[in-house]
């Protein structure tokens, strides 16, 4: 039998429940840090000693995270679905629950490239220091799309957007492009989920249920759901 296919968009509410902070929960601050000054091209040129420090930290705490029941729930759920996961998400938290089809969006935290050229990636699971070059002579920077920077991974997730089955979204305010507009590229007859613990104001999506709740709980709610129309 031909599985189904369920497509889901995350963002960082799902990794809030493994305690890695989301921009929304602080105010438009990360950790404390002007996104502006870590998350930017410009922030880069003005600061690129700060900037490698912050992601460093951040790539320390991702790797002390430990997946939560929702990552785990997604992952199960491959029993069941042709599960894809998009991700938001620079953490690895997906993976290492069991997800074996994923694509990050903005990049990843344990990834490095040369801050000339956006390929060739490179893996990193220690620190970046200022010095630090590529082959290319360039300065090794995160692999990680700032603001103001193209998302070359938006194509293929328009594709599967549009190829799904079912499409769920868990985490994410939506408001921040061009992920948001994935949504929009799901057909209208689709059956659509989003699990929040604040839903965004939604206008004129078909078949769309809302579960107000943590990722954790959502999850969980969702996969009762669709394994009973199964």
């Amino acid at each position: 039998m031909q599985l189904k296919k369920l497509v889901v968009l995350t963002g960082a509410g799902i990794s809030a429940e493994s305690g890695l902070r989301t921009f929304r929960d602080s105010d438009g601050l990360w950790e404390g840090y002007d996104v502006t000054e870590v998350a930017s091209p410009e922030g880069w040129r003005r600061n690129p000693a700060l900037v490698l420090d912050f992601y460093n930290q951040r790539r320390k705490n991702v790797a002390a995270a430990v997946p939560n029941s929702a990552h785990m729930g997604l992952a199960g759920l491959e029993k069941y679905f042709e599960v894809q996961v998009i991700t938001q998400n620079i953490d690895d938290l997906h993976e290492r629950a069991g997800s074996t089809h994923v694509l990050h969006l903005h990049g990843g935290i344990f990834k490095m490239r040369s801050d000339r050229s956006v390929k060739p990636s490179y893996e990193i699971k220690d620190d970046i220091h200022l010095g630090d070059k590529a082959p290319d002579g360039g300065q090794l920077r995160p692999d990680i799309v700032w603001f103001g920077e193209p998302v070359p991974m938006i194509v293929p997730a328009a594709r599967l957007a549009a190829e799904a089955d079912i499409f769920v979204v868990i985490g994410t305010s939506l408001v921040v492009y061009p992920a948001a507009g994935l949504l929009e590229e799901v057909p209208a007859t689709v059956p659509k989920y989003i699990i929040d613990k604040t839903i965004p104001q939604m206008r004129n999506i078909p078949r769309l249920v809302a579960i107000e709740k943590p990722a954790t709980e959502g999850v969980a709610e969702l996969t009762q759901l669709l394994i009973a129309d199964i």
